[in-house]
C-alpha cells in the first residue's frame, strides 16, 4: 500500500489530517513527531518555495486536527488538563463510538503492558510493582533522595538562570519534566497508605468510579485519587467495569509530553464528531503576560476572528 499523497484541489490541512490516521503512515512512521513532519511534507509536494515555508509556518505556529484512532486517543490524567476557561463535557468513547473503543480493547489485549501511549515504565504511568516499591522503606528512602537531588539541582539551576539561553531540547526536556512532577506531587498530596494494595495487575487496564454527592452522577478515572467536579468532591464508589467508562473532557486542552505539539483537545468538528486537535509548539513558552507580545501575537494571526474551535488556530489564539 502507497503512502497516501494529496488529491487535486484537496485542502492542505486536511490532507495533513488524513495522512497522520493513514494505516500505512502509523505504520512506517509510529512516532507521531515524524508522521506529522512527513505528512505536511507530502502536503507540500506540489507548491512553491514560498507556499511550502508559510504552510510549514502555520503548521509549527498553530497545528492540526486529527480524527481519532486507536493510536492516538489519550486519556489525560487530571494533573494533564489545562482550563482555557471553556464550557466543557465528557464524552464517552465506549458508548458513542463502539467500533473504535473495541479496537483500542482488542489492541490494548494483544499488546499488554506495552500498550501505548501508556506503556509500561513510563515516569507517569507506574505499574503495580512500581508502586509497591515507592511503598516500601527502601524505596520510599530512594525516592527521597533523589526528589531531594533535584531540588538541589533547580535551586543550583536557578542561580545560573541569566546567563543561560536554553537550546530546544532542554526546552521540551522541562515540558516533560514538568508533567512528570506534578503527577508525583498528585500522588504525594493525596497519598493514602495502602491505597494502592488491591490493584495488582489489572492498574492500567481498570477505572474507578466516583460520584458527585450533589447531583449523583458518576465520572470515571483511570487511577485513584482525589476528584472535584462543579466545586463538589467527589466520593468513591468502586471500580468500573474493564474496558467501560473511557471517557475524556472535551474542550479542556492538555498538555502531551510526548508531541506531537505542546496541547492537544478533544472537540466536536462541523459534523458534530470528535476529533483530536493538536497545537501549540512545544519548543516554545509564550510570553502573553508581556502586553506588547500578546498584541503583536493576536493581531499578525487576526485573534479576534480564530476561526472555528475544531481548528488549531483557534486554540493557539485562546492559549494567547
Amino acid at each position: 500500500m502507497p503512502l497516501p499523497s494529496r488529491n487535486k484541489d484537496e485542502d492542505k490541512n486536511a490532507f495533513v489530517s488524513r495522512c497522520m490516521s493513514d494505516d500505512k503512515m502509523k505504520s512506517e512512521y509510529p512516532d507521531q513527531k515524524q508522521r506529522s513532519a512527513i505528512c505536511i511534507q507530502r502536503a507540500t509536494a506540489d507548491c512553491g518555495c514560498l507556499e511550502t515555508a508559510d504552510f510549514m509556518l502555520q503548521m509549527e505556529t498553530y497545528g492540526f486536527e486529527e480524527e481519532i484512532t486507536e493510536d492516538n486517543f489519550y486519556i489525560p490524567s487530571e494533573a494533564e488538563y489545562v482550563d482555557f476557561g471553556e464550557e466543557t463535557e465528557e464524552w464517552n468513547c465506549a458508548k458513542e463510538k463502539p467500533g473504535l473503543w473495541e479496537n483500542i480493547r482488542k489492541k490494548k489485549e494483544r499488546e499488554g503492558k506495552n500498550y501505548k501511549p501508556a506503556k509500561k515504565g513510563d515516569p507517569d504511568r507506574p505499574d503495580p510493582e512500581a508502586w509497591k516499591k515507592a511503598q516500601s522503606g527502601d524505596g520510599s528512602e530512594m525516592a527521597r533522595e533523589q526528589i531531594q537531588k533535584m531540588h538541589d539541582q533547580l535551586m543550583d539551576m536557578i542561580s545560573k538562570l541569566p546567563m543561560v539561553e536554553f537550546e530546544d531540547w532542554t526546552k521540551d526536556m522541562i515540558s516533560k519534566a514538568e508533567i512528570y512532577v506534578q503527577n508525583v506531587y498528585d500522588f504525594v498530596k493525596y497519598y493514602e497508605p495502602g491505597k494502592y494494595e488491591d490493584e495488582e495487575d489489572e492498574y492500567s487496564e481498570s477505572e474507578f468510579k466516583y460520584q458527585n454527592p450533589e447531583t449523583g452522577e458518576v465520572y470515571t478515572y483511570r487511577r485513584k485519587g482525589y476528584y472535584k467536579k462543579d466545586g463538589n468532591i467527589l466520593r468513591y464508589v468502586g471500580k468500573a467495569a474493564k474496558y467501560q467508562g473511557k471517557t475524556v473532557t472535551l474542550n479542556k486542552p492538555f498538555r502531551t509530553a510526548n508531541g506531537p505539539k505542546k496541547f492537544s483537545v478533544y472537540v466536536k468538528n462541523e459534523k458534530g464528531n470528535v476529533v483530536k486537535v493538536n497545537f501549540g509548539d512545544p519548543n516554545m513558552k509564550i510570553k502573553k503576560n508581556i502586553p506588547e507580545r500578546r498584541k503583536s501575537f493576536r493581531a499578525r494571526h487576526n485573534c479576534d476572528n480564530p476561526g472555528p474551535k475544531w481548528k488549531a488556530r483557534y486554540w493557539s489564539c485562546k492559549a494567547w
